[in-house]
């Protein structure tokens, strides 16, 4: 009895292990419309849209007029997430189809899998999952460039 202990120790803690993915790097959204790509500016997460299935789009619909002309290609729609336990960050989720900002964050679920929520009034909230997808071989020059955009430094990892 006492042998299989260690086992069943081991085996409810392998989830947890499982789970210990980044959520840094390129992800594609559930509409396979774009990607965004999530990097870590000092502890503090921050997403911009790298690509989109149709380039040119503008942030048209943003309450302040003085950005609605601005590209939404490196535009950041995941914004200021920090760790709130183990596999999730909050901040704020901003959503160029409505010029909305919402609370939310994002939850890593697999390795290659994340979710993330926007909440309305804090609790009715709704989300998507994303998908990672290979990254293109500048992610290290992109993160930096991201992060001094968003006025950080990446982290030194």
């Amino acid at each position: 009895m006492r042998a299989g202990s260690p086992f069943f120790f081991i085996a409810a803690f392998l989830p947890q292990l499982a789970l210990a993915a980044e959520p840094t790097g390129e992800w594609v959204v559930a509409s396979k419309k774009a990607h965004i790509r999530i990097v870590d500016c000092a502890g503090v997460l921050w997403g911009v849209v790298s690509w989109q299935q149709n380039p040119g789009g503008l942030d048209a619909k943003n309450p302040d007029p003085a950005k609605r002309s601005r590209p939404t290609l490196g535009m950041p729609v995941l914004m200021d997430l920090k760790a709130k336990g183990p596999n999730r960050w909050d901040g704020a989720l901003y959503n160029s189809n409505n010029g909305k900002t919402y609370t939310g964050g994002i939850t890593v679920v697999a390795p290659n899998l994340v979710r993330v929520r926007g909440c309305v009034l804090g609790f009715l909230c709704g989300g998507e999952d994303w998908t990672r997808v290979e990254e293109a071989g500048q992610a290290d020059k992109d993160a930096a460039a991201i992060c001094k955009a968003m006025g950080s430094a990446p982290s030194l990892d």
